[in-house]
């Protein structure tokens, strides 16, 4: 079995943001060599998430949209008694989730066919890492 790792850097300019990353995964698979296996992308922060689904910026709004009203930025977060202000973004994190596993099939990710892989920031404007874990043969 091979395994190949590659690390991600953000510093987005926004605090919120959601960046395509489909791209950079079909990347670290090319490197890899693997043709049957999976890849790993995971948020190596907790203000941070990986999700797949479609690249159309009216549903990233959508989404955007519907996190902030699961999780609005207020001030009476009980994290922010620890001097931090992002209380918010910990749970906006959580209902994305951190990482997803992509199968490969034939040296290509196996994705649907609107399916792209997206990194969520929700506490920004400093660099964090995502690492993508290629595992396979």
């Amino acid at each position: 079995m091979k395994f190949h790792t590659e690390y991600l850097t953000f510093h987005t300019k926004k605090h919120r943001e959601y960046v395509h990353i489909t791209p950079q995964a079909e990347a670290a698979l090319k490197a890899s060599g693997v043709t049957e296996g999976m890849i790993l992308v995971s948020a190596m922060h907790i203000t941070a998430g990986i999700y797949v689904n479609d690249h159309e910026s009216g549903l990233i709004e959508d989404i955007d949209e519907w996190l902030e009203m699961l999780a609005p930025f207020r001030k009476e977060y009980q994290h922010h008694d620890t001097g931090e202000d992002n209380g918010d973004s910990h749970l906006k994190a959580l209902l994305i989730h951190h990482q997803v596993i992509v199968p490969i099939t034939k040296g290509r990710l196996d994705l649907g066919r609107w399916q792209r892989i997206f990194y969520a920031e929700f506490d920004g404007q400093r660099d964090k890492r995502v690492i993508l874990k290629v595992m396979g043969e």
